[in-house]
This record gives structure tokens, C-alpha cells and sequence, in this order.
């Protein structure tokens, strides 16, 4: 089996997803795409000792492969892509015919917190989706996949719920709830540029939420679809 990962980060569900391919009757390449070059840099680092996995830059806008992968994957990336319709067409093109296109990602504007998020953290969350809206990414795009996937010409598509639900005592609680005060750190610059918050503001949201996460927070549903489509013969 032959596997496109697009938008892979840092390789590791890749790398994952190369092995376990490597051990199948059927061993094919796996190759991880993605325009972050410090993520490719680590990426191939971490990944080196993977033989039938290689990690390329590039765009999925202007991706050039023609019917070469049996699966062409894409997790929690067309939510950053402004034209997700062509990016479908662009996996489609991929894919061999019968192949399938998977696609992974959230829908924003149902994301929930138990109790409810202090203050500071709702204004920057609303300052995020704003901020998306303005780049021309979608907000609810888990809702929109199936829809752009009919349009694409896929067949026999599915749609899997994959909601990531954490509660307070789960193992992994601290680290899984903990992704939003990530993003205000990483992402708060770039919406600051953009004048939807301030400097003070974002970190007094990413303060807040660290503390509310450590004695506040009960559960986090992040909204999730995945859904697969099959590339007509």
C-alpha cells in the first residue's frame, strides 16, 4: 500500500502509519508533505531509520502527483487551506483509481468547555475564530467535508465521528486540554499582527487557561469528523 500524508508536522503519525505499512504483505512508500520546513527538519531527523518513508515540501494546492497512492490522507489540515475545494481535487488527482481520500478536521464553533471558560480565554478564542474567518478558513469545516467531497466526484463516502473528549482524571487530561494554552502562545503573535488581540491580552489568556485547566476544567469536547471518500474507477 502506497500512503500521502499531507500537512504531516513533525512525522509522527506518519511515521506510524509507515511502519505499520512496512509490516504488511503489501509494503508500498509513505510519504509526508508539508510547507513548514522547521517541521520537515525535524521530521526527517526524528524518522531516518524508516526506510520506506520520505518527507517532501510542498503545498497540497499545488500538488503534481497523478493517480499514484492508494490513500491520500490530510488530519487537521484543510482547516488552514482557504480554497479546501480544490485541495480535494488536488488529493483526488493523487489517488489511484478505487484509492481512497481521508480527510480529519474540526468544526471550531462547536468546540466546548465544562464549566465555562474564564473570560480572558473566550475573548481569545473568539479573537481566534475571527481571525481565521479573516484568513478565509473555515470554521466549521468538519461540517462542510462531505459536502466538498460529493463535489469533488468521490464515491461511497463515510463519516466517522471523532470527537476528542477529555474529563478531569483522564491520564492524559493535563496535556490533551492543555493544547489551547499551545495555541495562544504560538498562534497569539500572529493574531496580534493581525489586530484581533493584543499582546497583554493573549497572554493573560494563556495564563488563565493554564490556571483554570490545573483547578477548573471538568471536560473538553474538540468536534471532529473524518470522512472518506473512493476515487471512481
Amino acid at each position: 500500500m502506497s500512503l500521502l500524508d499531507i500537512g504531516c508536522g513533525t512525522g509522527a503519525i506518519t511515521a506510524g502509519i509507515a511502519t505499520a505499512v512496512a509490516s504488511g504483505e503489501v509494503a508500498g512508500p509513505v510519504i509526508g508533505l508539508d510547507r513548514d520546513t522547521d517541521n520537515l527538519a525535524v521530521a526527517r531527523q526524528r524518522h531516518a531509520d524508516i526506510p520506506n518513508l520520505r518527507f517532501e515540501s510542498g503545498d497540497v494546492l499545488s500538488l503534481g502527483y497523478r493517480a499514484q497512492f492508494d490513500v491520500v490522507n490530510a488530519a487537521r489540515t484543510l482547516q488552514w487551506i482557504a480554497d479546501p475545494a480544490l485541495a480535494i481535487e488536488k488529493m483526488k488527482a493523487a489517488a489511484k483509481p478505487g484509492g481512497c481520500v481521508i480527510a480529519l478536521d474540526y468544526n471550531h464553533e462547536n468546540n466546548r468547555w465544562e464549566p465555562d471558560a474564564p473570560p480572558e480565554f473566550a475573548q481569545f478564542y473568539r479573537a481566534f475564530l475571527d481571525w481565521r474567518t479573516a484568513n478565509g478558513w473555515d470554521n466549521r469545516m468538519a461540517d462542510h467535508l462531505p459536502g466538498l467531497f460529493r463535489a469533488a466526484g468521490l464515491g461511497a463516502i463515510q463519516v466517522h465521528v471523532s470527537d476528542e473528549i477529555v474529563r478531569r482524571g483522564d491520564p492524559d487530561f493535563a496535556d490533551s486540554a492543555g493544547i489551547w494554552t499551545r495555541v495562544a502562545n504560538t498562534i497569539g503573535p500572529a493574531i496580534a499582527a493581525a489586530g484581533f488581540t493584543t499582546e497583554r491580552e493573549y497572554l493573560n489568556a494563556e495564563a488563565a487557561y493554564r490556571d483554570w485547566v490545573e483547578s477548573g476544567l471538568e471536560r473538553l469536547a474538540l468536534f471532529m469528523r473524518t470522512v472518506e471518500g473512493v476515487v471512481p474507477p
